[in-house]
């Protein structure tokens, strides 16, 4: 049921998103931005019924391949197309510049989400400890693009008092299809990222964990209508920033062992 709870919650999203128009110019038109705000945070919704299901199912003593298979395929619908779909209705003016490539770009995210599940369904036995994902995880690819639907509805929205909100909302919808895509090819990717969830609820709470809820809580509370989609850029930036680090790091000992 709860796997199945973030089937419905991808399927709604893809409902609502679908009310938002077509564009018809060029020339920015801001439309209702209600819709995309309600489907954003649909998408979120699932995420919550995607991270409790495999631990009700433990917790129940009910797991089985049949629950995974399921969950891989709610995924795909929920973390793939439903985020996909959601790009081409946030970015109205790169929509009617670019209408091949705007679809092109979401039905790519969506076949990047299908690999990364498949892949993941493959690799996957037992004996993992379930800490660590290889490639960015498809909730958190979601999370990055749903969080811009939570940020245009703050942005568009007729009592916004920010001075440059039309200008940033034009800049982002330039931008985020182009972000779209370097998530996507993350998702595909063999860098390192935490399993957040796993990480917690098996007591695994490192300093960097209490630090990172600390900044995110104070974005929060300080930046509310924009802090969503800040607090998803960082955690997918994380990981190739963290992994080239490394890297560069390991290189350094090997070159100079006295360093």
């Amino acid at each position: 049921m709860f796997t199945l709870g973030n089937l419905v919650c991808g399927f709604f999203a893809i409902v609502v998103a679908s009310r938002v128009g077509r564009p018809e110019s060029a020339v920015f038109d801001p439309q209702d931005p209600t819709a995309l705000m309600l489907s954003g945070w649909l998408i979120f919704l699932a995420m919550v019924f995607d991270a409790l299901d495999g631990h009700v199912a433990r917790l129940s003593k009910t797991t089985s391949d049949f629950g995974a298979q399921l969950d891989s395929l709610c995924d795909l619908v929920t973390f793939g197309v439903a985020p996909g779909f959601l790009l081409v209705k946030m970015c109205p003016r790169f929509a009617y510049l670019h209408r091949e490539a705007v679809w092109v770009i979401a039905a790519a995210f969506a076949a990047c989400a299908a690999l990364r599940l498949a892949r993941f369904n493959v690799e996957t036995t037992d004996e993992d400890d379930h800490l660590h994902f290889s490639g960015l995880p498809t909730p958190a690819a979601a999370a990055a693009i749903a969080g811009f639907a939570i940020m245009f509805y703050t942005l568009r929205k007729e009592d916004n008092t920010l001075v440059y909100a039309t200008q940033i909302d034009t800049v982002l919808q330039t931008v985020l299809p182009f972000f779209a895509v370097l998530v996507a090819l993350l998702m595909v990717s063999r860098i390192p990222y935490p399993h957040v969830v796993n990480q917690i609820f098996r007591g695994q709470r490192s300093f960097g964990h209490i630090v990172g809820v600390i900044f995110a809580l104070v974005a929060v509370m300080v930046i509310r209508g924009y802090s969503v989609p800040i607090i998803c850029c960082v955690f997918v930036f994380s990981g190739p920033v963290r992994f080239f680090w490394e890297k560069l790091v390991q290189r350094r000992h090997q070159e100079d062992p006295l360093f």
